[in-house]
């Protein structure tokens, strides 16, 4: 199992690095892929992955992909607004087939997973968008990695023993400096390549302390979903590592908190 991940996470991340220095298209097919999949992966935990709701939330997918490839001013919000009323229309005209709860899961899992995710290619369109885009992933998988160690070592008091029993307070906080240091490293190194951040080593270790503080949510989000579900695994899609969400949990939160602050520290 240990030799299936390794393998499958250097895959990952040798896709990752060579479609995110090509960035444009390139970048934003993969950021499409991951959206539709995870979205799929999001509905079939509820058995409505070829339902109504389940295409309706496909289509608005590729209607929300579409005005962000475009860049259309106000066409985000708009299409939020119209899967709004999409999901509730179908609720009215095909009363009772779907319940309430259905309804909110769809709309729900349309917010969660392609419009969260499309702000890792809405990072790289920035204009030091190449060198801000690792950040996503220092912050999330550094605090995961950070904290697992922490954790290991002193961990003695429990976070949240329902959902995730290993996650403990000590690796909680080691997990959040971790990822602070990892940041202010990578901003020491190379902030020269990061004109729009004024003071680049401070800065990246706001942003990954930003990131990694909400990628805890992200992950403990993912976890609570199938444990409401009773599944253990999102997908089998990535060997040893399960689906897309599985690994993009947390990055799902951090992507657009390092992309919000990033804006608020004065990158364009």
């Amino acid at each position: 199992m240990f030799i299936t991940r390794l393998i499958s996470g250097i895959v990952l991340l040798a896709i990752a690095v060579s479609t995110i220095i090509i960035g444009g298209g390139v970048w934003f097919a993969v950021v499409a892929a991951l959206s539709f999949i995870g979205l799929f992966e999001l509905y079939r935990t509820m058995g409505m992955e070829r339902s109504l709701l389940g295409v309706s939330g496909y289509f608005l997918t590729a209607i929300y992909l579409t005005v962000t490839w475009l860049y259309i001013e106000e066409g985000q919000p708009m299409v939020i607004v119209l899967a709004l009323m999409v999901f509730f229309a179908i609720y009215v005209f095909t009363f009772p087939r779907y319940k309430l709860s259905q309804i909110s899961f769809a709309l729900t899992g349309f917010l969660y997973v392609p419009v969260l995710m499309t702000h890792m290619y809405q990072i790289r369109r920035m204009s030091d968008g190449l060198y801000l885009l690792p950040l996503v992933f220092v912050s999330a998988w550094g605090n995961d990695t950070c904290a697992y160690c922490v954790g290991m070592l002193i961990g003695k008091h429990k976070m949240s023993p329902k959902l995730s029993p290993k996650k403990s307070i000590e690796g909680f906080v080691g997990g959040i400096a971790g990822a602070v240091l990892l940041g202010m490293l990578y901003g020491a190194l190379l902030g020269k390549n990061l004109p729009s951040l004024y003071y680049p080593t401070a800065f990246c270790g706001i942003l990954c302390g930003a990131g990694a503080l909400i990628a805890v949510v992200g992950d403990l989000a993912a976890s609570a979903i199938k444990r409401d579900t009773g599944i253990k695994d999102y997908g089998k899609l990535i060997p040893g590592h399960g689906g897309v969400l599985d690994r993009f949990d947390s990055v799902l939160f951090t992507a657009p908190m390092v992309y919000f602050m990033a804006v608020c520290l004065g990158a364009v």
